[in-house]
């Protein structure tokens, strides 16, 4: 069944067929509200607004039209509000890195110094994606994370296709010019050193 299909009768009352909706798109939508959250360090709430991501969807699927957006670009902008509205309710309260009990985690076989370097370079790349305005970080964790392509991203921030690419191209040049000196400053000193020679 499609999901056109299954709205279709989930309107018409049979409402078991929801828990078969939710199920096509919890892991999806699951991981972008954890992304979402991770640049505020309140990943411990993604399973819960996931949650109410669903329930809202399912109190609103009466006013879901097919003709202004698919399911799942819909879907994606009731989760991306419901994470901005808790992120507007927290913050003032935001909980720095060693409070959160949060902390990127390396492969088991590198050595501890590469799982030291490899947990800093996730920390700086989330900060870095945490500086951007939302717009921006939403359009990056999209794409970047969830995979989705510009013309959904389009339709869950509101935006023209251009705008989405616009929005892109403006993040990922933040997200290098802020990288730029943890990443790449060795790469510089040598050189500059043999220039003066």
């Amino acid at each position: 069944m499609t999901d056109s299909q299954l709205i279709r009768e989930i309107k018409e009352g049979n409402v078991e067929l929801y828990s078969e909706l939710m199920s096509r798109y919890q892991r999806k939508i699951l991981a972008f509200v954890y992304h979402m959250l991770k640049s505020s360090n309140m990943e411990l709430l993604a399973e819960d607004l996931c949650s109410e991501t669903f329930y809202k969807a399912f109190r609103s699927l009466h006013s879901f039209r097919e003709v202004d957006a698919s399911f799942s670009t819909w879907l994606y902008t009731i989760a991306r509000n419901t994470v901005l509205s808790e992120l507007r309710k927290q913050r003032s309260g935001n909980v720095p890195l060693e409070e959160s009990g949060v902390v990127p985690v390396a492969p088991m076989e590198n050595a501890p110094e590469h799982a030291v370097l490899r947990s800093e370079r996730v920390m700086l790349v989330r900060d870095a994606i945490n500086n951007l305005p939302e717009k921006q970080r939403s359009a990056i964790i999209l794409r970047e994370y969830d995979q989705l392509d510009y013309q959904e991203i389009a339709g869950i921030l509101g935006q023209s296709v251009s705008s989405v690419k616009s929005l892109l191209f403006r993040a990922r040049s933040s997200v290098k010019t802020q990288l730029e000196p943890y990443f790449f400053e060795p790469m510089y000193e040598p050189y500059e050193g043999m220039k003066n020679r």
